[in-house]
């Protein structure tokens, strides 16, 4: 991670560090009470998920919280540019487009859903339900490397049963892929803000 190895210019990557202080004296019959100093310091290095709930983790400003983080919005980085490129190739709306078609019947390459005058509210609805019972199991799980990587019906390519030097390969290349997916997502909404434009014809202009 570039954070052990100096591409760290917030510290994110520092672990959070406490200090202990000494209990306030409180003796009613003193003309004066002075208040506890610091006695100590301590490190929080180890914040993995200790409870089975929506949001896990002890320490909400953690490198392990931040790591999962950084994947999991890397990979919806990845499967939005995805989207937006053949959605946009495939119905010919820009992307930012798209919700006003949704509004007026929802349909998905072209094609309408459920037949005529489907209702976006229904589709959202599927979808959080959808999307938010995954999230809650997944983040009913305790173990670090299976919130991340669960594996079994979620890796039916099994490429997590690969040799531990191919696996961490994988996972390396998928993070560098993620990061360079969120950096092309913020472009495509920078452009689409700041000229209107779609991502296909902002790809057009710069070939101009």
């Amino acid at each position: 991670m570039p954070g052990d190895r100096g591409f760290d210019p917030f510290g994110l990557s520092k672990p959070t560090e406490y200090l202990q202080f000494d209990l306030d004296r409180l003796d009613g019959s003193a003309a004066k009470n002075p208040s506890g100093n610091v006695i100590g310091k301590l490190k929080k290095t180890d914040n993995k998920p200790t409870e089975r709930t929506i949001v896990p983790f002890n320490e909400a400003f953690d490198i392990n919280r931040f790591r999962e983080c950084e994947l999991l919005h890397s990979r919806w980085a990845m499967l939005g540019l995805v989207g937006v490129i053949f959605g946009e190739a495939g119905t010919g709306v820009a992307w930012q487009d798209a919700g006003k078609v949704e509004l007026e019947q929802t349909q998905y390459l072209g094609f309408n859903l459920w037949g005529e005058g489907s209702n976006l509210a229904a589709l959202t609805a599927i979808e959080v339900l959808l999307v938010g019972t995954l999230e809650f199991y997944r983040s009913a799980e305790l173990d670090q490397e299976k919130r991340c990587y669960p594996g079994g019906a979620f890796d039916p390519l099994g490429f997590a049963s690969k040799s531990p030097e191919e696996t961490f390969r994988l996972k390396t290349a998928e993070l560098k892929h993620g990061r360079l997916a969120m950096v092309a997502m913020f472009g495509v909404a920078q452009q689409a803000l700041n000229n209107g434009e779609g991502a296909l014809e902002a790809l057009t202009s710069i070939g101009k």
